[in-house]
């Protein structure tokens, strides 16, 4: 039997993705949800926000490992219920981070791009770190948590995550346009704002490889190429065949978001191509897996 690892979040993009790929290694795996319940993995009901209830599931169980995807990512409404998203984000993942310290398990917190302000790009692991806002800035709490209360843990930040599948009835980024050009309709793409996309398999092939050789620290693990939302989405249609004429270009002050964006937060990844056997996938790579993958399912 390999590693006994415990998954938050596990009917989320990533977190199901980790359990589905941690299974077919041999891992005992525990998929912690909170609403909806995981297909794979032992499921686990678990309520991060309440740390009595966290502390009963995470003794019982001992996990050797702890990845912690859970959190709320929704980044405007972040913005408008800010104590929701300290409660989850921060509190959540305190409540992680002593357990885990107690039973003494690995942790492996997932943070985000959006740590940074986003004014130059390309950041690397010991960039200083200014959200812009208060998703970022809460995701930030919970990297400065762990960093105070784990033993042993690593912190990994990654960038705009995408999969061939829909997970917890959301639609990522790369399924939703995807609709939208079979359907003939017209889409507006932000030019001017920069990510590092990365595929969900990819970044859990990497999380698992930081969970068996337990490596700490910052890693940002994100795919290896830096790119406009925009040159995203045109690749993405030329991968799967869709027209690329109903992308309409747009400026990220014509969205109505509510919380700003960073302009360009993407994350530089040669930490992890210099360290790990599963590389960062460069762009083009990367969509050919996820192309592989939907015609797959």
């Amino acid at each position: 039997m390999g590693l006994s690892v415990l998954v938050t979040g596990a009917s989320g993009l990533l977190g199901s993705k980790v359990v589905e790929m941690a299974l077919s290694k041999g891992y005992k795996v525990y998929s912690a949800y909170n609403e909806h319940q995981p297909l794979l993995g032992k499921p686990v009901k678990l309520d991060i926000t309440d740390r009595t209830s966290v502390e009963r599931v995470i003794y019982k169980l001992k996990p050797e490992v702890i990845i912690h995807a859970a959190a709320m990512t929704n980044v405007d409404k972040c913005e408008l219920e800010q104590n929701l998203a300290l409660k989850v984000n921060y509190i959540g993942t305190a409540n992680i981070a002593y357990a885990a310290r107690i039973i003494k398990a690995f942790l492996i917190y997932i943070s985000t791009d959006y740590v940074f302000k986003g004014d130059k790009g390309l950041y690397k692991e010991d960039d200083a770190t200014k959200p812009v806002n208060f998703y970022g800035y809460s995701k930030l709490k919970g990297e400065k948590a762990v960093k105070r209360i784990s033993n042993e843990y690593c912190i990994v930040r990654t960038s705009v995550l995408y999969g061939s599948k829909p997970a917890r009835g959301k639609v990522n980024f790369a399924l939703w346009l995807i609709n939208k050009l079979k359907n003939n309709e017209i889409v507006k793409i932000v030019s001017d704002q920069f990510i590092s996309p990365t595929l969900n398999t990819n970044l859990a092939q990497m999380l698992l490889e930081v969970a068996e050789r337990k490596l700490t620290g910052i890693y940002h693990l994100a795919g290896a190429s830096r790119v406009s939302r925009l040159d995203f989405a045109f690749e993405l249609a030329k991968i799967c065949n869709l027209s690329k004429s109903l992308i309409h270009p747009a400026k990220m002050y014509d969205m109505n978001w509510v919380a700003r964006r960073p302009r360009d937060s993407s994350l530089n990844v040669s930490k992890a191509l210099k360290i790990l056997k599963n590389k960062p996938l460069v762009l083009h790579k990367a969509l050919n897996r996820f192309k592989f993958e939907l015609e797959g399912s």
